[in-house]
This record gives structure tokens, C-alpha cells and sequence, in this order.
């Protein structure tokens, strides 16, 4: 099984590396393929990888190249996890947007526009390069912001599914407070990459006693720590959000913090620079503590598991994922992209049935992916006037005047990559 990550030589490869090590089993790869054009960072990361293959007894060969439609030649799946622009690009949408009073984050409001902007036209050339050298292999897609950037491959007509950690994170989570195993818990995750809700966590399967009011109860007050949410919301709401859902619910708070303290790109570069001198280290053989720090908790498991479930493999039968609505959420069109629990397996992903949600979810849910369609638009097309409306449709910006303002300002912070501006 040949497997190749565009975006090697990310400082996440290495916990991507240690899961394929450690759930070998599940995921038999005999080559994986590093591809980055960054060659020093790839030389530091794919020198780890072997390592770490080695230290764990992996036979499997580990291949470092700049060559894209090598690399990605014979993959029966390709996983993206690029960042166009790089952390200097995330330091402007970080920061620009507060000028306007909106908040700078990386996936969501402008700052996710700028990056969807930015990367799904090279999402989909690289794309269209994996079709035409192996039309069959999966595309997996962790490259934020996801549900953008999978409707762009799904609607293209690739084979591709989108995955996230944000649910595995919780699934860990729950089951810890539990102390039950993992795969004990399932849960009724509903809503749009970066904007979801638990709505249930069941025992044993999607049938399974809810036992979300006994999570509540018992560690409510961990649990809204976590979120940095008053316990009172998640009281009255009855539901876990994810964490993103605070740039809605706090929004003017998380203006205030982001505007007085270096922006979280700041501290992950920093972060990175450490990294790679650690992984540069010839005596070092297996993920550093400091990693845990960067982001992406338990990606490497849900990776392998779809990876694993798509290839035909013994990947669990259900799993969050973002890929085409097809009915499940009733108010949105059927190629709306929503992140849920699906039946997961060579064929694709078959999202699970949906309760009918509360307004509260499905009025937020709903405008989001009106904001989507504008901004998937603003991505495959350009121009000024569909930046504006992508703007002014998003419920984090939503004024005429904050719209006209951010639209300068993206234009400008990002003219390198976007051909026509």
C-alpha cells in the first residue's frame, strides 16, 4: 500500500509518522511518500520519519521528494495537510481582521476567507495532477479550511473526503471521563467543520444510551474550562459545542483577548523553529513532547482510521468526516458539505441519519453555508464584489462598512497568491 502526504514536511508529519507506526496493523503501508517543496524542512522531517519507523520495527520505505506528480504516482491515497502562504500568511489573517473590530482566526470570519482564497485553487490543480496519474486513489483532506476545500475537490469530481480532529479529540475526551475505551463511544456530532455541537455521546454505537447529561453533570465545569465557555451556557444549551464556536458566542471578548497578546501564529512559528532544530537531531527517534503543543491532538489516529476504512481495511465502520449533505440535513442542499457521523468504507462516506436540530443549530449552520457558497464562488472565480459578499455574508463580520474595510485589507495582505487581483 502506497500512501503519500502533500505537505510533508510539516512540523505535524512526525505525529502523522508515529500513528502509521503504531496502528500498522490497521494500516499496512509498505511506501509513504513525504512530498513538500520546503527541501530543508523535508530533509529534517523525513530523517525523523525513518527513525521513527525504524525505533517501532515499520518495514515500510519512506520517500522524501520535491516532485509532486511523482510522488503522488501509484498512491492508492493522497493526504493533504499544506498551508499556502505558510505561517507568515496565518500572521496576517490573525491580525489584519482585528483592525476592523472582527476577529483574526485562521479558518473561520476573513481570516478564513484569505486562506480559502489562497488555497483552493492549488488544492484543485494538485488535484486534477492525482487524477490524471492515478485516477482511483482516495484524496484525503486535512488542509483547512476543510468543509471549503472538500466541497471544491467533491464538486470537481474527485474522490475525496475531509477530516478533522476536533471529534476524535472529543470522542478521547469523553471516554476518559467515562473510563471507557475510545470505541465505546459514539457520538451525534452534527453541524459544519468548525461548527459543531455534541448532541449526544452514546455507549456501544449510534444506539446506545446517551449518557451526555451524565457528562454534563459530572464534569461540566471541566468540560466548559476546556471551551473557555461559562458552565452556564453548556447548562442551558444541553450540548458540547466545539470549541470555534466561542468566535460566535464571545465574540467581542476574543476581539479584546486576541488584541492584547502576540497572535497564536506568532507562537506556533516559534514553536516550529524549535521543532525542526529538535528534528534535526540524529539521536532522536520518536515524536517530542513539545508537538503536543502544536496542535492536531490524535490526528495520526483518525487518519489511518479513514485511510484504513476507504482502502478497504479495518478502519471502524463509523466516523466523523466532511463530505456532501445528500439529504441529511433537510434545510441545506444536497452539496453542502457538513461534518457528521458516517458509514465509512471503499465506497465513500454515507452520512448517518440526523435528528431534526433545534433552530438555535440550524439557523447558524444554515447562514455559514450560505457564507461557503459565496466564498467556494469568491475561490474558483475572484474578483472584488465576490470577496465583499463573502464577507458581508458571514455572520462574524456582517456590516457593510466592516466588509468594504476587510475586502482592502485581504486583497492586499494576499495579492502574491491570488492571480487575479
Amino acid at each position: 500500500m502506497k500512501l503519500t502526504v502533500v505537505g510533508g514536511g510539516s512540523t505535524y508529519t512526525p505525529e502523522l509518522i508515529d500513528g502509521f507506526a503504531r496502528l500498522r496493523d490497521t494500516l499496512p503501508i509498505t511506501e509513504l511518500v513525504l512530498v513538500d517543496p520546503a527541501a530543508e524542512r523535508l530533509d529534517l522531517v523525513g530523517g525523523l520519519a525513518r527513525r521513527i519507523f525504524a525505533k517501532q520495527d515499520h518495514a515500510g520505505k519512506i520517500v522524501t521528494t520535491s516532485d509532486l506528480d511523482a510522488g503522488v504516482e501509484g498512491a492508492d491515497a493522497v493526504l493533504l495537510q499544506l498551508r499556502v502562504g505558510g505561517q507568515a500568511a496565518r500572521q496576517q489573517d490573525e491580525t489584519w481582521p482585528l483592525e476592523c473590530g472582527c476577529v483574526g482566526q485562521e479558518t473561520t470570519g476573513a481570516g478564513g476567507l484569505a486562506k480559502a482564497l489562497r488555497t483552493v485553487p492549488v488544492v484543485l490543480d494538485i488535484a486534477e495532477r492525482v487524477r490524471r496519474a492515478n485516477p482511483d486513489a482516495w484524496i484525503i483532506d486535512f488542509t483547512n479550511p476543510v468543509g471549503i476545500v472538500t466541497r471544491a475537490l467533491l464538486q470537481a469530481g474527485h474522490k475525496a473526503v475531509g477530516l478533522c480532529n476536533v471529534a476524535i479529540g472529543f470522542q478521547r475526551k469523553f471516554a476518559g471521563l467515562l473510563g471507557v475505551a475510545p470505541s465505546e463511544v459514539h457520538l451525534d456530532h452534527v453541524g459544519l467543520n468548525h461548527l459543531t455541537w455534541e448532541r449526544a455521546v452514546r455507549l456501544g454505537g449510534p444506539e446506545g444510551e446517551n449518557v451526555l447529561p451524565r457528562l454534563l453533570a459530572g464534569h461540566g465545569d471541566a468540560i466548559a474550562d476546556d471551551l473557555r465557555l461559562p458552565r452556564p451556557v453548556l447548562d442551558r444549551l444541553g450540548v458540547v459545542p466545539s470549541y470555534y464556536l466561542r468566535y460566535f458566542y464571545a465574540h467581542d471578548e476574543v476581539v479584546r483577548e486576541l488584541g492584547s497578546k502576540p497572535s497564536r501564529a506568532a507562537e506556533v512559528a516559534a514553536m516550529e523553529k524549535e521543532l525542526l532544530e529538535m528534528y534535526g537531531d540524529p539521536a532522536l527517534d520518536e515524536k517530542p513532547a513539545l508537538l503536543a503543543k502544536r496542535g492536531g491532538a490524535f490526528y495520526s489516529e483518525a487518519a489511518v482510521d479513514l485511510a484504513a476504512s476507504l482502502l478497504g481495511g479495518g478502519g471502524s465502520p463509523y466516523q466523523v468526516v466532511n463530505t456532501y449533505n445528500n439529504g441529511t440535513l433537510p434545510f441545506l442542499p444536497d452539496d453542502a458539505v457538513i461534518e457528521t457521523q458516517a458509514a465509512v468504507g471503499a465506497h465513500g462516506a454515507a452520512p448517518l441519519p440526523v435528528a431534526p436540530l433545534d433552530p438555535l443549530y440550524a439557523g447558524l449552520i444554515a447562514n455559514i453555508t450560505a457564507y461557503e457558497d459565496l466564498a467556494l464562488e469568491a475561490a474558483l472565480r475572484g474578483g472584488r464584489d465576490r470577496v465583499f459578499k463573502a464577507l458581508l455574508a458571514h455572520p462574524l463580520v456582517g456590516q457593510y462598512a466592516y466588509a468594504d474595510g476587510l475586502t482592502d485589507r485581504l486583497i492586499a495582505h494576499n495579492q502574491e497568491h491570488l492571480a487575479w487581483a
